[in-house]
């Protein structure tokens, strides 16, 4: 079952070292954006630790943890309670020597519908994700929940349209991007701006290529050498901001209509006019002459 018009919540916050601290502030969040009426609420990526990679550092292994396990049982219940569809990013310990950025997904009845596991691990200055995440087996997924068709992409996936199409052609009504994306200290506030414009840029063209509808949730404060600047938000199917956050804790909000998707495909007909026989060479890590 789903309905054509729904409220997406977006909770942006900051973390302290103190997991059980953030969860219990992401519950309370979500609590709160439920009595306002949302019906799909996502937290940020791993919500319930401080963004460990800006370190290589083998403790924080001991972040994670099994999904579905604890968290997503605390979670379900308030899904249930308040008949929301939650999304909720965290580390996963699959085995020993095997973890995952992941997100689990929860069903408005409470139900454990599934996880994806982030394809796209980058290794760059203050993002070491390649010391601590297996790359994502789980393929693009849609979760069908009773608020709509649920695609889930994150962080460094959000730079590849291939994963947004693919992810769309699943039949995702909207996808989410949850995330932790800032500024390094020898970054001033031009590169802050210009990485900021490219970050929302995008994402935006995903909803445009896509025709359907992008929630990019963002970490917020200090942590490490790595200042977050949320600047969460929710663009419709043209690429137009419906909701966008400030570079504080904030929770998001934002109506989004399921039956302009058509529409926009209607006028921007993308997916008839691909040309699927001249793609061959798109899984060709790269092309020349010979």
């Amino acid at each position: 079952m789903s309905t054509n018009s729904v409220k997406v919540g977006l909770i942006q916050m900051e973390c302290s070292i103190k997991a059980g601290e953030n969860i219990n502030k992401a519950l309370s969040s979500v609590e709160s954006m439920a009595k306002k009426g949302a019906n799909i609420i996502c937290l940020q990526e791993l919500f319930s630790t401080t963004y460990f990679c800006n370190e290589t550092d083998e403790r924080y292994f001991e972040y994670a943890e099994a999904i579905p396990g604890p968290v997503t049982e605390k979670f379900s219940k308030i899904a249930a309670e308040h008949k929301i569809v939650l999304i909720l990013p965290y580390f996963e310990r699959l085995a020993a020597g095997i973890y995952y950025n992941t997100a689990a997904v929860i069903d408005a009845d409470g139900r454990y519908l599934g996880k994806y596991r982030k394809t796209h691990i980058p290794d760059d200055p203050g993002f070491h994700e390649k010391y601590y995440f297996t790359p994502g087996d789980t393929g693009y997924k849609v979760f069908n929940t009773l608020y709509g068709n649920v695609g889930v992409l994150i962080c460094w996936d959000q730079w590849y349209p291939e994963a947004a199409r693919l992810t769309a052609l699943k039949g995702a009504d909207i996808i989410f991007y949850p995330t932790a994306i800032g500024t390094l200290p020898e970054e001033g506030q031009d590169e802050k701006n210009k990485f900021m414009d490219a970050w929302l840029t995008i994402q935006r063209s995903h909803a445009v290529a896509n025709g359907c509808f992008v929630a990019s949730i963002n970490r917020v404060g200090e942590e490490g050498n790595v200042s977050f600047w949320g600047n969460s938000f929710v663009a419709g199917p043209f690429g137009e901001l419906l909701a966008r956050a400030g570079e504080q804790e904030e929770v998001l909000l934002a109506d989004c209509n399921f039956d302009t998707i058509e529409k926009q495909r209607r006028i921007w007909p993308f997916f008839r006019d691909r040309r699927i026989d001249t793609y061959n060479d798109i899984t060709r890590r790269y092309l020349d002459d010979k």
